[in-house]
């Protein structure tokens, strides 16, 4: 083989692996982009469902907790969510009823914190004497 036909071959495998890339970065791209969508809706459901369920103090409420402690506030926002999935929300959640769910995710969510002394007897110690 001549270097005419070498540089050729490689001029065009180099063009096969440059279309490929771009192939597979318009697919990696394409999933994020679903990804992201799927993201969206579900936040838009999510608020959508909280503005029918909350009075206006209780989505108040909510969205200061958020600011404060993230985590407490989508444990929230998830049990609420659910509670009015399976029904048992009958109007509008107002801010007392809020007051005693955050009560109830406080308790679940509280941490108790056990310390425990060993204390360990060394041989030079000066009780045993």
């Amino acid at each position: 083989m001549g270097d005419n036909e070498l540089d050729a071959i490689r001029a065009k495998r180099m063009a096969e692996m440059q279309q490929q890339q771009q192939q597979q970065g318009s697919a990696g791209m394409d999933q994020q982009q679903s990804r992201q969508e799927a993201a969206e809706r579900d936040e838009t459901m999510k608020n959508s469902i909280l503005s029918q369920v909350l009075d206006q103090n209780a989505r108040a409420r909510l969205s200061n907790i958020a600011v404060a402690k993230p985590d407490k506030a989508r444990s929230l926002e998830n049990m609420i969510i659910q509670m009015a999935r399976y029904g048992q929300i009958q109007g509008k959640m107002g801010d007392e009823q809020l007051k005693s769910l955050l009560d109830q995710v406080s308790e679940k969510m509280q941490k108790t914190t056990t310390v425990k002394f060993d204390r360990r007897r060394v041989d030079l110690d000066s009780d045993s004497d």
